[in-house]
């Protein structure tokens, strides 16, 4: 059975959980320790994947088609290990999950209460997620790293928490560690660190039965030692069990920095594991900072969407980016475009100091005319353009109504009367109820020979995630390819067009989303093709 990591969050919420979660389990797994993580999300929606972004942020998409919060893709680029439809619960799929089975009479006519169905459901979750065998080599993992969302005190996250008791008693102490991550604030006026909100976060952990092992202290600076010891006496842990999480360049660092500091040795021995740190595991990670810090110049992009007002809603696509300019050397600063300020008029000036255009999905018809109007600057002007998904699509409208001459050509989902709809709903998902029905998932693509996608990717086959339900209409396929449109990627069918360029420079858009598998030790082969080309 895998050992359990439970992480949870106290004073404020923003802490770095998901940092620090991803964080110790490149450190377990630098000392071969085969790792997996869970978020628990206490919000009720069944899952984010309805959700505005403006909200919660970037919904992540897991290989097995889960929508899930965007931790995990934390997750997914520190422990480098590709993540399961089990690695995210929020309450919403709970009770959900709980009612189905009561109508279904699995209950056989109990009075169905949180204690212990509901309790019962979150642990059979955990339980699940730790026994799935993931990666090509089929091994169930060692440890299970679970952090709970929310901040100690919410009423929503209480149900979670008696679960995760439970399943600490029930599995034994030994097997199960607590990891409590609080804020220190600096007082600026008397220049003191305060330890005061730790202790009452921790003596709220400690009142629904949990008592934390290590406690992880969020600072903008490194807290006095005097502080650690007073933490460490007040909250009755180690003083080696009070680890500093401060404030730094890259997030990248933090592994290092936690390491420093012991981290993983006090997991590894307050758990019983034997393993012993990967020297050359923990320095290709060093030399990967290295070359962050040794970045030089500076490449601009402008990052047109309709969400631009939470950067987070874009959180995969900013790291991508980032892991490419890990590899061209040069740092990447995105401009920030709300499409809706974009027209033919004013793009000259929007996009003058921008290298590179790039263009992310999204949904509704809110902000699409400057995406078509961005699009055709970028193209008409050979400012390099990278669409991902609606980017894709906006690729498409604006080919055809630009080179073909039909002024009204749209997506259906758009404008659905239009008589040139060059972008479709997808056959099977006519009638269908919204709600983690669309095409979801890892598919395979055919990629052209001789295609930039063939360039960057090196191979004529690949894998990518999907997160769409309208698709390009195959109707006008012959039609946009004499007219110079390149269909770069086709599923294996040669059914549904996953890529399309014009290839006199870098204009690409891809139906797929190639962010959610970049990593920042193996980043995105498009991403990479896409900074070089912005830096010629």
């Amino acid at each position: 059975m895998a050992k359990f990591i439970f992480v949870t969050g106290g004073v404020v919420s923003g802490l770095g959980k998901g940092i620090t979660a991803a964080s110790l389990g490149r450190l377990l797994k630098a000392r071969g320790l085969k790792v997996t993580s869970q978020k628990l999300d206490p919000y009720m929606n069944v899952d984010p994947g309805t959700m505005s972004p403006f909200q919660h942020g970037e919904v992540f998409v897991t290989d097995d088609g889960a929508e899930t919060d965007l931790d995990l893709g934390h997750y997914e680029r520190f422990i480098d290990e590709n993540l399961t439809k089990y690695s995210n619960l929020t309450s919403g799929r709970v009770y959900w999950n709980v009612l189905n089975k009561e109508r279904q009479g699995e209950y056989l006519g109990q009075t169905v209460q949180i204690i212990p169905h509901v309790t019962n459901e979150i642990k059979d979750f955990i339980l699940k997620n730790s026994q799935e065998a993931s990666g090509p080599d089929g091994k169930v993992p060692d440890v299970s790293i679970v952090e709970v969302g929310g901040t100690i005190g919410d009423i929503e996250s209480q149900p979670f928490l008696e679960a995760i008791r439970q399943l600490a008693l029930e599995v034994g102490r030994r097997n199960c560690l607590f990891i409590h991550v609080c804020l220190v604030p600096y007082i600026s006026g008397s220049d003191e660190y305060k330890s005061k909100p730790t202790q009452h976060s921790v003596k709220e952990l400690m009142a629904v039965g949990i008592h934390p092992d290590i406690i992880v202290a969020r600072c903008d600076k490194e807290i006095p030692e005097d502080i650690r010891k007073k933490i460490s006496l007040f909250c009755n842990v180690g003083e080696d069990c009070v680890i500093n999480n401060t404030t730094l360049p890259s997030l990248y660092e933090v592994p290092l920095m936690l390491h420093e500091q012991k981290m993983d040795d006090v997991v590894c021995r307050e758990l019983g594991l034997e393993s012993k740190a990967d020297s050359k595991a923990l320095s290709d990670w060093s030399k990967m900072v290295e070359r962050i810090h040794s970045r030089n110049g500076e490449i601009k992009i402008a990052l047109v969407g309709k969400y631009v007002k939470l950067h987070d809603s874009y959180l995969s696509i900013v790291e991508s980016l980032n892991h490419a300019s890990f590899v061209v050397g040069k740092k990447v600063k995105i401009i920030w475009v709300d499409s809706d300020t974009v027209t033919d008029e004013t793009a000259p000036e929007v996009f003058k100091d921008c290298q590179g255009i790039i263009l992310p999905g999204g949904f509704g018809h809110r902000g699409v005319e400057g995406m078509v109007c961005s699009c055709r600057y970028a193209r008409t002007h050979k400012v390099p353009y990278f669409g991902i998904c609606l980017g894709m699509q906006i690729a498409v409208i604006e080919f055809a109504r630009s080179v073909l001459g039909y002024a009204d050509a749209n997506s259906r989902e758009f404008d659905e009367l239009c008589e040139h709809p060059v972008i479709d709903l997808m056959k099977d998902q006519e009638g269908v109820i919204k709600g983690g029905t669309m095409r979801l998932g890892s598919y395979p693509c055919k990629v052209l020979k001789g295609s930039i996608l063939e360039r960057a990717y090196g191979t004529d086959h690949i894998d990518e995630r999907h997160r769409h339900r309208y698709e390009f209409n195959n109707d006008f396929r012959d039609e946009m390819t004499k007219a110079g449109l390149v269909i770069s990627g086709t599923s294996p069918d040669n059914n549904l067009v996953e890529a399309v360029e014009v290839q006199d420079h870098f204009h690409v858009g891809v139906q797929f989303h190639p962010e959610f598998k970049s990593r920042p030790n193996a980043a995105g082969p498009l991403f990479v093709e896409f900074l070089k080309s912005c830096d010629k």
